[in-house]
């Protein structure tokens, strides 16, 4: 969707909806102008977004709910039209799921949000003589930094479901390595059956992680119970393995000097067969 040069939505007190729907359109477009008023002047030509009774807003009888039944603000109403041209549609979905539709429910419903409220505090106070648009437009640099941070959390994501595709056809044993850290927990597909990932430690040396079960939310395979808290010294006696450094005491993780280390923890975790 192509953006025109200016944009107009309602004066007077602001929300979150209106606030990060005009944090979207200049991200997309920092130049467009973005007016504030009581009633869409006529003839206007521009995008009009949470007044208006047009496309994006959502403030008349019938207004869209998404399938879940959560409804749509202006800002969901927005996003689900330029959000996968930002980060295509199953980034675009994410994002609506973990945070645009929290602020659309809570624009529609009076449902608490947090941010909402943040981004409320801008309005002027009841006898400030504050101009209510320089507050908005306060809040609009403040919620495009928070805009700007979900959409690279989005991409990271992204990425990283890159990488765990790229490492999962050297899987063996049910035990997948990564070349880096990525937060693969909601990335691994079910078909694959991986028990345990293996990466370089932020903290140097290898880290290996259990896998939960998607049903049952527990540990397919945990590492050996003798091994959960102990230090060091003891986990190389017990386990057999040199560079064996850590257990936690859930029994989900462990660190290693070498990735043959952490794979060997793996392999041995495997071979025991426990349960948590």
């Amino acid at each position: 969707m192509k953006l025109p040069a200016q944009a107009f939505t309602h004066g007077g007190k602001f929300h979150a909806d209106d606030v990060f729907s005009a944090a979207l359109l200049r991200h997309i477009r920092p130049d467009i102008r973005i007016l504030r008023g009581f009633a869409v002047p006529e003839n206007f030509d521009g995008l009009v977004f949470d007044i208006g009774d047009g496309m994006f807003d959502h403030h008349a009888a019938g207004s869209p709910v998404r399938p879940n039944g959560n409804p749509y603000a202006a800002f969901g109403l927005l996003w689900q039209v330029l959000g996968p041209e930002l980060v295509g549609r199953d980034g675009a979905a994410w994002l609506d799921e973990r945070f645009v539709q929290n602020l659309d429910v809570n624009d529609c419903t009076g449902a608490d949000n947090a941010l909402a409220d943040a981004i409320g505090s801008f309005n002027p106070v009841w006898d400030s003589a504050e101009s209510a648009d320089e507050c908005f437009e306060r809040a609009v640099q403040f919620a495009s930094q928070i805009l700007e941070n979900q959409l690279e959390q989005v991409r990271a994501v992204q990425r990283a479901k890159e990488l765990v595709a790229r490492a999962l056809p050297g899987a063996r044993d049910g035990i997948l390595v990564l070349s880096r850290y990525a937060p693969w927990k909601t990335l691994l597909p079910p078909e694959a059956d991986i028990r345990f990932v293996v990466y370089p430690s932020q903290r140097g040396g290898f880290a290996a992680q259990g896998v939960n079960d998607r049903q049952t939310r527990r540990l397919k395979v945990p590492f050996p119970a003798a091994w959960a808290g102990q230090p060091a010294e003891k986990l190389a006696e017990l386990s057999g393995i040199a560079g064996l450094r850590f257990c936690h005491a859930s029994r989900f993780l462990i660190t290693a000097e070498t990735k043959q280390d952490a794979l060997a923890a793996c392999r041995a975790a495997i071979a025991a067969g426990e349960s948590v």
